[in-house]
């Protein structure tokens, strides 16, 4: 209720403040480049990346610089990865659960998803944004056969520096929140592991609007979720 009344009481200045992120974030577009494939040999290994514009590879060019080409050619060194990635600017684990309902069938041995940033900024609730993304994960065991998630933890908004204050503070603390109930889920089930997003807001290091990752962050996080995956 705290920081309920904190946000309505600060809305004449988050307001205006929001909207000039959402242009500034809306100015560069998803990474161009297939989103399916098979690379590598090796023992088989069926990847799925999904997620929002952070999985979608906005703040680079090419998909081999983004999240989803960066862990390929890594597994692809141990491995023929067939690969497949959903990901969409602006999703929420509410809009990727209806999406994944409509993914033509395949089965995967992993999922990777990067999403969490929506759902605190766009004002869901903690209880919607828990019960969603379990049903996410459900709907990957169920349909798809993955048996392995990775969960990666909602970016640290309260970090980004080009996000102007106090929307950075009231957008940190949403973040926050949401990414304790990530670890929290994770921590009780034993096919899913909390990637933890823990490379420096430098200005930098991200793209630039401020707001996504640039191709080191890109290339840092896709080293630390195939280290992950082994």
């Amino acid at each position: 209720m705290r920081d309920l009344a904190l946000t309505l009481a600060l809305a004449p200045i988050l307001i205006p403040q929001v909207a000039w992120v959402r242009f500034r974030a809306a100015r560069l577009q998803e990474a161009a480049g297939p989103r399916e494939g098979v690379a590598g040999n090796g023992p088989p290994l069926r990847l799925l990346v999904l997620g929002d514009s952070s999985a979608a590879g906005v703040g680079v060019t090419h998909q081999e610089d983004a999240l989803i080409g960066r862990l390929v050619a890594r597994l692809a060194q141990r491995h023929q990865v067939s690969w497949r990635l959903v990901a969409r600017c602006g999703a929420t684990t509410t809009t990727v659960l209806q999406n994944l309902e409509a993914e033509s069938e395949a089965r995967f041995d992993i999922a990777v998803i990067a999403l969490g940033v929506n759902d605190s900024k766009n004002g869901m609730s903690r209880s919607r944004w828990q019960k969603n993304y379990k049903d996410l994960i459900m709907l990957l065991q169920r349909c798809f056969g993955v048996r392995e998630v990775y969960a990666t933890a909602v970016p640290p908004l309260g970090e980004f520096p080009l996000l102007p204050a106090p929307l950075r503070t009231v957008l940190g603390r949403r973040a926050t929140f949401f990414d304790e109930d990530l670890r929290r889920i994770a921590s009780y089930q034993d096919a899913v592991r909390y990637v933890p997003f823990d490379f420096p807001m430098d200005t930098n290091l991200m793209a630039e609007d401020g707001f996504h990752p640039g191709p080191v962050i890109y290339d840092r996080w896709a080293a630390r979720v195939a280290e992950m995956i082994g």
